[in-house]
């Protein structure tokens, strides 16, 4: 079956208004995505749901309602990525190493939101402790696409993106490494926002590669992501990496027009690779922002060919080194087949991690290793800089980047498992953003031939979500080509 715009789906603004005239109560929300839940399961979207607490909790909101106090989010039912720790319920980051590990505290973006009356539903499935752009290589089964139950739905939040695209939640928290956020949300039509590096606390976050790491929101509309992100947004003194940055209201960068804005359209994003259906979709956006007073302006990124090669090696190094805490003896799984210690770390961490977190620890440790951490390792630092460097200068001229999501739609399932060079290519318009640290949003726009949603990425300045958020949109109530 496939799910389209027209299926059932709510954004915040609309429930909210329902929940305050008193014609839904927050009860009677959190049983109707309960109930879409059970009957989408085959997507596979989600790994564990919270229906008791999720009621109760539901429940206690709407006494609070009859009591005249609410918070921003009351109402809000969310969705969790498995790798953000929500106290007493398992995170088992789809590996089997962790199947029945249980969280001991909230993460902090999941308690700033608790804080403000959202009800966490679940948690949703994704690529083995975030690694893969198809969440296939999820230890419980790959998702499926909504638009197209044969296509993966991008990764590897794609239990995240599905459940908003399928109405199986309002919003959700996904996590984003090097398009783990917008890539799932290009294939499945919804909003998916990275935030700068260090604007939301990754206390609570199990860790890939940290200095890469970001959580973000899903969404529907544009004004669900920005409620969100005004949520959890700021510096937490749980994690020494959030920055102590003033967060802006984003409300109210909405319902603005895009007069003066300058937007660079970078010469290598549209080159050869990109899907022709995805081109000309972008492309009529752009004429849209011009025709509505905005400045367009080529602009060039000279390093973004370094891109894939500096991103695989530093995040694989990364994990390699977080990775590693994975050993048996203190938590997670641990082999019954094991006789001595060393047995004991190499067959829990065998039999413990798929296929793809072996290939990048043994990458990861490749690269750290003497004779070939300057070769390797150093000089992708060194290019990094050189990848930051370009937005920097970019953004002396520009105010946004506006690129492709992805180069194609949704593949197939099984498509590209058996080449993790081209399935690590899927990327390739996404992971400069993760190594520049800047933030980035996917846009819906609109679908190609075979009926897939396409996706356009609004890349801002260190900080300036506001911005990227204000163009969103923007786009989303007026262009309507």
């Amino acid at each position: 079956m496939t799910i389209t715009k027209k299926f059932d789906v709510l954004t915040y603004d609309q429930i909210r208004e329902k929940l305050l005239s008193g014609e839904l109560t927050c009860e009677s929300i959190v049983k109707r995505y309960l109930e879409k839940i059970k009957e989408f399961e085959r997507l596979n979207a989600f790994l564990s749901v919270f229906e008791k607490k999720a009621i109760q909790r539901a429940v206690e909101i709407d006494e609070k309602i009859k009591n005249g106090y609410v918070g921003k989010l009351a109402g809000m039912v969310i969705a969790i990525k498995d790798n953000i720790c929500v106290k007493d319920e398992k995170c088992t980051c789809a590996s089997k190493i962790l199947e029945n590990f249980v969280s001991i505290y909230n993460a902090t973006a999941v308690e700033r939101l608790l804080n403000e009356d959202a009800i966490v539903i679940g948690k949703t499935n994704l690529d083995e402790f975030a690694m893969g752009s198809s969440t296939e290589n999820s230890y419980f089964g790959p998702t499926l696409n909504p638009y197209d139950e044969d296509r993966v739905p991008g990764g590897s939040s794609g239990g995240s993106a599905v459940a908003v695209a399928a109405g199986l939640s309002t919003t959700a928290l996904g996590s984003d490494t090097g398009g783990s956020i917008r890539q799932p949300a290009a294939f499945c039509g919804v909003y998916g926002l990275k935030p700068t590096y260090g604007r939301v606390s990754r206390f609570g976050l199990v860790a890939f590669a940290s200095s890469f790491d970001v959580i973000g929101p899903f969404g529907n509309s544009t004004k669900d992501v920005a409620l969100v992100l005004q949520v959890i947004a700021g510096r937490d003194e749980n994690d020494s990496t959030s920055a102590d940055v003033p967060v802006p209201d984003y409300l109210s960068y909405l319902d603005k027009d895009v007069k003066g804005l300058r937007v660079g359209v970078p010469v290598e994003y549209f080159a050869e690779g990109l899907d022709d259906e995805i081109r000309e979709a972008i492309e009529k956006r752009l004429d849209f922002l011009r025709e509505s007073g905005a400045i367009l302006e080529k602009i060039s990124l000279p390093h973004t060919e370094y891109n894939i090669p500096t991103y695989y090696i530093l995040v694989t190094a990364e994990a390699s080194s977080n990775l590693a805490r994975y050993d048996g003896a203190r938590y997670g799984y641990r082999s019954p087949q094991a006789k001595s210690l060393y047995e004991m770390y190499v067959k829990s961490r065998s039999e413990g991690f798929g296929a793809e977190v072996k290939r990048r620890i043994m990458l990861g440790t490749y690269v750290l290793s003497a004779g070939y951490y300057e070769a390797y390792y150093r000089k992708a630092q060194k290019v990094r800089r050189l990848i930051k460097e370009d937005f920097d200068k970019a953004f002396e001229k520009v105010d946004v980047i506006i690129t492709p999501t992805s180069p194609t739609t949704a593949f197939k399932l099984g498509e590209k498992t058996d080449d993790p060079l081209k399935m690590y290519l899927s990327d390739i318009y996404t992971v400069s953003v993760n190594l520049a640290g800047v933030p980035a949003i996917n846009v819906p726009a609109g679908f190609d031939s075979k009926g897939l949603p396409i996706g356009m990425q609004i890349i801002g300045k260190q900080f300036d979500e506001g911005t990227i958020l204000k163009v969103s949109d923007f786009l989303e109530k007026n262009f309507s080509g």
